[in-house]
């Protein structure tokens, strides 16, 4: 998994490529750990994000409520059908603000 960023102001953009899974997961929640903190918005990017487990919705989850106490927004975008299969089954749809498109 690579992630790159990209900062405007309060917000942050995080483009995430390749795969969320339980090898990465844990590096994605390190990034968002020192990132987070007095954000307004956050906005994942998975344009380029192939694949994602139960390991990657938990982070998706801890960061959604993270994003929630602090009275910001997090925003999923340019998700592919597999992984919007994935958020779809899960019920994360629901829960999250996610964006087929960019």
């Amino acid at each position: 998994m690579i992630v790159d960023e990209k900062i405007e102001k309060d917000k942050l953009i995080l483009y995430v490529k390749g795969r969320l899974d339980t090898t990465t997961a844990p590096q994605l929640e390190e990034i968002l750990a020192g990132k987070t903190a007095g954000l307004a918005e956050l906005i994942l990017d998975f344009s380029e994000l192939e694949y994602i487990s139960s390991a990657g919705l938990r982070v998706l989850l801890a960061t959604h409520k993270i994003m929630r106490r602090q009275n910001g927004g997090l925003t999923i975008r340019g998700v592919n059908d597999e992984v919007m299969e994935v958020l779809h089954i899960t019920g994360f749809l629901d829960i999250l603000n996610v964006k087929k498109g960019v």
